[in-house]
């Protein structure tokens, strides 16, 4: 099994601490209306790196990339309802919502495709 508990969720897990983190921080300033864009543009390229680095050398196959990504997502699914819906009683399902979910899919199914 080339997967690993890590590279499923733990990395999923800790990339989206890492945004929801953030989220709290933007909350509190004067650009809480747009936060989830400002972490969209802003961790993209975190998660595109995150991915090379720790695949580019790993010999996985594409269905690998996607299990990757559908994990991820799941996972930012889940915490997202936790922490942010049941926590904060938040009504959150924007556009913005949307893009950062399909691309916590896509960035390793992206990276996946040109890696393979």
């Amino acid at each position: 099994m080339k997967l690993s508990i890590v590279d499923t969720l733990g990395i999923g897990a800790l990339l989206w601490l890492i945004g929801y983190l953030a989220s709290l921080v933007l909350f509190f300033s004067p650009y809480a209306e747009i936060m989830g864009w400002i972490i969209t543009v802003s961790f993209t390229p975190v998660a595109i790196a995150v991915v090379w680095w720790r695949f580019r050398e790993r010999g996985l196959r594409m269905g690998d990339f996607a299990v990757i990504g559908f994990a991820w997502t799941a996972i930012a699914m889940v915490l997202d309802y936790l922490f942010i819906f049941r926590l904060f009683q938040a009504s959150y399902y924007t556009a913005d919502v949307f893009v950062y979910y399909a691309l916590t899919f896509l960035i390793p199914v992206g990276v996946g495709f040109y890696l393979v």
